[in-house]
């Protein structure tokens, strides 16, 4: 299964050098992956794919019933880290199953693990998580435990690789403040709403910006 890439400027899923990238092909490939580029409809091709943020595939393709062979991805990284093994391959309504195996296809090819999921705002890892990170925070602002003991905890209680403080605070309390307000936004539960920390992160952010 070959595929192309169209890409303008960075991608949060594929840094310089990935694997991935260089697997692409210039020819007239079965898969297109769009990059932070407009999603083209082309019937001909077996996929293709759109790199998605937070938002709905729909923002980029549209709902249109006929269309389908479009899907989109997302490569799970926390914030500034490395991206994980993990594609969130986004699938709408009216894609075809022939769609989704050629997309997953080319993903797994390339050494990546790929989970499937519907196309609603917010991904599969975020949605589970946020919530917890978000609680660990709190609960360092309400003098629970310090850091290094709540990070503990989790490692040795739950077997976590690490734990979720320094997890957010590694991956970037700015990046973690744009991701649970986008949820909280969309949905409105309190758990998704961003805590003190990552409010004070982002703040701080912009005035150096200005």
């Amino acid at each position: 299964m070959t595929y192309a890439i169209i890409q303008d400027g960075p991608s949060r899923s594929f840094a310089e050098g990935d694997k991935f990238l260089a697997g692409a092909t210039d020819r007239d490939a079965d898969v297109i992956v769009h990059c932070g580029t407009p999603f083209v409809a082309d019937p001909g091709k077996a996929a293709i794919l759109v790199e998605l943020g937070d938002e709905s595939l729909a923002e980029h393709i549209g709902e249109d019933p006929a269309v389908t062979n479009a899907l989109g991805f997302a490569r799970y990284r926390n914030g500034d880290d490395a991206p994980s093994k993990l594609v969130e391959l986004v699938r709408p309504a009216s894609a075809s199953d022939a769609a989704v195996a050629a997309a997953a296809k080319v993903f797994k090819e390339a050494g990546l693990e790929v989970v499937v999921s519907s196309d609603q705002i917010g991904r599969i890892v975020n949605r589970l998580v946020i919530p917890k990170y978000n609680a660990a925070l709190r609960f360092l602002d309400e003098g629970l435990a310090t850091q290094a003991d709540m990070d503990l905890t989790c490692k040795l209680g739950l077997g976590y690789p690490d734990g979720p403080l320094e997890r957010i605070i590694r991956g970037g309390l700015e990046n973690h403040y744009d991701t649970t307000q986008a949820l909280f936004e969309t949905y409105g539960t309190p758990a998704y709403a961003p805590p003190r920390r990552a409010v004070v992160s982002k703040n701080m952010s912009r005035r150096r910006d200005r």
